[in-house]
């Protein structure tokens, strides 16, 4: 994306949370830190991030900032910290296993200036799933859990993530961690819920209608739009969607941006 673009669709996402705020509406916020090394060399394709964001959206709790780091401890330890002041509730992924190199749990602990040690609650857990001597040192590390912490169900593979404060530390599997969202859900108050729509224009580019869609933004200042293209060797157009917390002026929002296009070209 140019970075034009890029400055203007941060700006617009900067006005819709200000204008959360200006309307007296809470706002709640997540921020999502995504661990390995795996993704950074892109050996493996993270699909977590999207499946928090879906998970969160309907619960009131919007994605403020999200971010790929190395296996470093410095790095986790900083990067825990910094968000867990940032936004109202941070949700780590990966590096909570069994080998030497799954460092999350301790380098949480020490965001916290808390002590670690073998839960006996997480330890009876695990038994579950390996019994008598397969349960060895190794995995006897997924025991390891932050002073003070809340444990977080893992109905897949048993190994629990925690909850230490608001930051909610889960496995990097993508079908492990998705299963684990579904204790953390009534532990979240979330604020007002975000609302969309889309439109979406064949036989267009962003260009035919930037001049009208400034209009639109100047007209709805409360409300973010945001254009994507679309394009392959049959086909090209551009989706337009609207985001509000407000239902009523989302609808309006739609109608305008549907007059946009012609009646032949909007599908």
């Amino acid at each position: 994306m140019p970075l034009f673009s890029r400055i203007i669709r941060a700006w617009r996402v900067k006005t819709f949370y200000g204008a959360l705020k200006d309307c007296n509406m809470k706002q709640v916020t997540a921020g999502i830190i995504l661990i390995g090394d795996e993704l950074l060399s892109g050996r493996t394709q993270d699909t977590n991030l999207a499946t928090i964001a879906k998970f969160l959206a309907p619960l009131g709790v919007q994605i403020g900032e999200a971010c790929i780091i190395s296996d470093k401890a410095d790095i986790i330890t900083a990067t825990v910290k910094t968000y867990s002041v940032r936004f109202d509730y941070v949700f780590t992924t990966g590096g909570i296993g069994p080998t030497h190199d799954d460092i999350t749990a301790d380098c949480i602990a020490k965001a916290f200036d808390l002590g670690i040690s073998e839960r006996d609650d997480a330890l009876d857990i695990l038994r579950q799933r390996y019994p008598g001597d397969t349960l060895n040192a190794a995995r006897r590390r997924m025991a390891r859990i932050p002073d003070g912490a809340s444990l977080i169900k893992n109905p897949v593979s048993q190994a629990p993530g925690f909850q230490t404060y608001n930051v909610f530390t889960l496995a990097g599997v993508p079908k492990i961690m998705k299963a684990m969202l579904d204790d953390i859900a009534p532990r979240l108050k979330g604020g007002a819920q975000v609302l969309s729509v889309t439109v979406t224009a064949e036989n267009i580019s962003e260009g035919d209608t930037a001049a009208e869609l400034a209009e639109i933004e100047a007209q709805f200042p409360n409300v973010s739009i945001g254009s994507y293209p679309f394009f392959n060797s049959e086909l090209r157009g551009v989706s337009f969607v609207a985001r509000s917390t407000d239902k009523e002026t989302l609808m309006s929002v739609e109608k305008a941006l549907k007059s946009l296009v012609s009646l032949k070209d909007f599908k």
